[in-house]
């Protein structure tokens, strides 16, 4: 096994487990919430790298040419309009069904998945999209064909990943609205009669979750350009695979899940098999579930008496 090619695949995994973190966070914050899982999350990433591609195409017209200016836009646009698209996914899909089975809201998030995917291959078409590359050069480690490189996408990727995550454990851990989601966590009901606002704070989880959901969708589509209305469904199952990996409910557990699992696929890409890297991500997420279904950071659940 050559150095070189090792450590660019964790590079490379590196930089892929930033984006899974990033989407497993929305994961893991609504079900520490509700004890429910948000399948329409990845859809909400889906639509993020649509809207990144229409904010830079409005920005073309206008013409605007500065990459930075360019990015700074698209992020705010992106995670402002996904925002919105989570607190509608909440009040649409889940609020209704609050107290009745925990079916019912499982099949309301597979079918707003559904109309997510369906009402942007209507609006936007079914074929391939791209956006150009707004984030140009590389840094090479090494000499002749022995080196690792390390564009500055994939910096840009693991930075911004970093600081989105940072920001929001400083929301959760600092804040008076981090405090009300702690407590909304560990018992819904003493908070609401302690005076807190749970429904305005499940909806504040979903418009969090998609905003990470956001940040990974424009740092995926700047890195890699092309993007379809189908892309939601794969990367949102490998997204709930690194939260479960991980320990579903814990922020730093999704994180870790993240890379655990994006290092994993790139080291089984690059020296086993590409064709078969979702097929790897997939049998994984079955041994964890039946080997160690807590995950790394996980706590059992203790059922409340």
């Amino acid at each position: 096994m050559d150095l070189h090619i090792f450590i660019q695949q964790l590079v490379n995994g590196l930089v892929l487990g930033s984006v899974y973190g990033l989407i497993a966070i929305g994961y893991t914050m609504v079900y520490g919430i509700i004890g429910m899982i948000n399948f329409a999350h990845g859809d909400v990433y889906m639509v993020s790298a649509y809207l990144s591609a229409i904010a830079i195409a409005l920005l073309s017209i206008f013409g605007i040419a500065s990459a930075p200016f360019i990015i700074f836009v698209v992020l705010i646009f992106t995670i402002i309009i996904t925002s919105c698209y989570g607190w509608t996914i909440e009040r649409v899909a889940y609020r209704p069904l609050r107290g009745s089975t925990r079916l019912a809201p499982l099949i309301s998030a597979i079918g707003m998945s559904l109309f997510l995917q369906n009402y942007v291959q209507l609006s936007q078409g079914a074929s391939t999209q791209g956006v150009p590359n707004l984030i140009k050069g590389n840094l090479r480690i090494g000499e002749g064909n022995d080196f690792v490189q390390i564009t500055y996408a994939q910096g840009f990727i693991v930075i911004s990943a970093i600081f989105g995550m940072l920001i929001l454990n400083f929301i959760i851990q600092k804040t008076s609205m981090g405090r009300q989601c702690r407590a909304t966590q560990q018992d819904r009901t003493m908070a609401g009669l302690l005076g807190i606002n749970t429904d305005r704070i499940i909806s504040t989880v979903f418009v969090l979750g998609s905003a990470m959901a956001a940040l990974a969708g424009v740092l995926v589509t700047l890195n890699y350009g092309t993007f379809d209305f189908y892309i939601g469904f794969i990367t949102g199952v490998k997204a709930f695979t690194a939260a479960v990996l991980g320990g579903i409910g814990s922020l730093p557990g999704a994180i870790l899940g993240g890379i655990v699992l994006g290092m994993s696929e790139s080291l089984f890409s690059g020296f086993i098999n590409t064709d078969y890297k979702d097929v790897f991500a997939f049998c994984l997420l079955v041994l964890i579930l039946i080997f160690r279904p807590s995950g790394i950071l996980g706590k059992p659940e203790v059922e409340k008496v």
